[in-house]
């Protein structure tokens, strides 16, 4: 299969199968509410596309291409515009990649997409897909299709060639360099989500000096008879009866409870390599009762005597210790019964900005009307969220500044007032801030402790008074952090109340060690006392990294900040009240 990569736990973990982090790419409900917030209306439906690949040209030396597929929707103007990034697959060039896009049809629409598949170089696979540049990677092939050519197809897959321009002393001809297929289906709707634990016993040992590295793959059976990954569990490194972490599969994931689901097991090899030690067919019904039962099914492999497909029965055996279904309720949900988000923002004002009166100052305001980065993270941000706040109200604050005839300032009220600190709508924001450029005067060092603690107690608030509130602090700022650590204890207080928190890092700082802050890698901030962060509240966003036209600010936003209001709300039990 090809789909691990060295990682936690031993130096091995499987990608697109976390346990804790079912797929990222699911029905993004906050998705729907901006389409409809621009005022587009009409009929679409969610398409789920999932991506793999065969004959990729191998890249490496002294093993194979590590392949990652990028996909952008192509505007009539030719730009391109990035929608998703698969998972990063270790030496493989037939790569079967388990993260899936999700992309609104529109039938009244052409919608050309483009497919870029490149190999990673071995020096970022330590670093999250959606922060890796394109540039510094190696492009093994490109193709192109319209999402209308892949629905209409009766199997829904279609296969793509992959080509690359090669220049020669006389022309220019495209040369192919593999194929990619591409599997569409439409995106089912349910709430319904199965926690399940899964216990293999008596594996086969393939390993000639230690023990088999067991992992899962999980895969569902579409009408063409193909399987399509959807999850996997992580690396067990020499477990011949492994018990692996729980992972969530949802009915949206499957189709149905009565869906086959092909569940293989495969020992680890470093190579991409990977063998077969056996494999099950179940549905979702059929776990079920094997869970009830207690028993175990026995593997099988398949083995070919001339054309006779046969199987052969394993002495393994596959449990399922747990399964357990939940309704899940949507971001939409609790939008309809009242729940707002409240936007709070936060500005650095340290000296590393620049005198504000220069045009190199990253706080220089151009009387032309071109807004500087500062005012485009604001009115990027601020006009998404703002559609989810009913009196659009925001506090607003700045640091790292010294107030006329004050000292320094880590935590001051934008406008100005000693009493509030709240503004009237995102203009109310922009020009407090334009008033505090005049009346402060930048200083240092960049501290977020204050800022993140003033922040956390209007959350905790709301919170003992029992209201529909969910709060969003938006951080902008030049530099990397002097209270690191303070900054750890402030987030792990701050992940038990209902506040997310966005940081966008404007300028050429080295953001490397900020990353920290947005456990995005599964790794939970600790506090001085020990204490771990009970959930991810942070998303970190260089915005350099956002405004070449690939990925958006408002896109990095969205694409955690309702999944982390929903883990508050479970986490909490807090259920959206009945509108009927």
């Amino acid at each position: 299969m090809g789909n691990c990569c060295s990682g936690d736990g031993g130096g091995q973990s499987a990608i697109g199968g976390s346990s804790s982090h079912p797929n990222a790419n699911v029905h993004n409900d906050a998705v729907d509410g901006f389409l409809k917030f621009r005022g587009y209306h009409g009929l679409y439906t969610e398409i789920e596309l999932s991506l793999s690949a065969s004959n990729l040209r191998d890249r490496d030396v002294l093993s194979k291409s590590d392949p990652m597929a990028v996909i952008y929707t192509k505007g009539r103007d030719g730009s391109l515009q990035e929608i998703g990034r698969t998972e990063v697959v270790l030496n493989s060039l037939t790569p079967q990649w388990i993260k899936k896009v999700i992309i609104t049809y529109h039938f009244e629409m052409v919608q050309t997409l483009v497919f870029r598949v490149y190999d990673v170089d071995t020096q970022f696979h330590g670093l999250e897909e959606k922060m890796l540049k394109l540039e510094e990677q190696q492009l093994l092939g490109e193709g192109t299709c319209l999402l209308s050519e892949i629905v209409t197809r009766q199997n829904r897959t279609l296969p793509i060639d992959l080509m690359k321009t090669v220049e020669s002393t006389s022309s220019t001809h495209p040369m192919k360099l593999g194929q990619l297929i591409v599997h569409a289906e439409e995106c089912a709707v349910s709430k319904t989500t199965t926690e399940l634990i899964f216990r293999c016993m008596d594996l086969e040992n393939k390993e000639r000096f230690s023990k088999s590295d067991p992992f899962l793959v999980i895969s569902k059976c579409v009408e063409s008879g193909h399987a399509i990954p959807i999850c996997k569990t992580e690396v067990m490194q020499n477990d011949l009866n492994p018990m692996w972490k729980p992972i969530s599969i949802s009915i949206s994931q499957v189709g149905s409870k009565e869906t086959p689901l092909i569940i293989e097991c495969f020992d680890f090899n470093s190579n991409g390599r990977h063998e077969l030690l056996g494999k099950v067919q179940k549905s979702l019904v059929q776990l079920e009762n094997l869970f009830s039962s207690g028993e175990g099914e026995h593997l099988f492999v398949p083995i070919n005597f001339g054309k006779d497909h046969q199987t052969k029965v394993l002495k393994s055996r596959l449990f399922v210790d747990k399964f357990f279904e939940s309704v899940h309720h949507t971001f939409l949900d609790y939008l309809d019964s009242g729940f707002e988000m409240n936007f709070m923002v936060a500005i650095d004002f340290t000296a590393s900005n620049g005198n504000p009166r220069l045009p190199d100052s990253l706080h220089y305001i151009d009387h032309s009307g071109r807004p500087n980065a500062y005012q485009k993270a604001i009115l990027e941000v601020g006009e998404v969220l703002q559609c989810y706040d009913s009196d659009r109200k925001f506090h607003a604050w700045g640091f790292g500044a010294r107030p006329i005839d004050g000292p320094v300032s880590h935590c001051f009220n934008l406008n100005g007032s000693s009493g509030h600190s709240e503004v009237e709508g995102i203009q109310g924001i922009m020009n407090a801030y334009a008033s505090a450029l005049v009346n402060v005067t930048l200083a240092g060092p960049t501290l977020f402790g204050p800022v993140i603690a003033a922040a956390a107690m209007i959350a905790s608030q709301a919170l003992a008074a029992n209201e529909k509130k969910y709060f969003v602090l938006l951080i902008i700022t030049d530099g990397v952090i002097t209270d690191l650590q303070e900054t750890k204890d402030a987030l792990v207080n701050a992940s038990d109340l209902p506040l997310s928190i966005l940081i966008v890092g404007v300028g050429g700082a080295d953001y490397k060690e900020m990353e920290v802050l947005d456990a995005d890698k599964g790794e939970r901030l600790e506090s001085t006392t020990g204490r771990v962060a009970t959930r991810d509240i942070v998303q970190f966003v260089p915005f350099r990294d956002v405004q070449g036209g690939e990925i958006s600010v408002v896109q990095s936003l969205l694409e955690e900040l309702p999944s982390q209001f929903l883990t508050f709300m479970r986490n909490r039990d807090i259920k959206p009240y009945s509108t009927t």
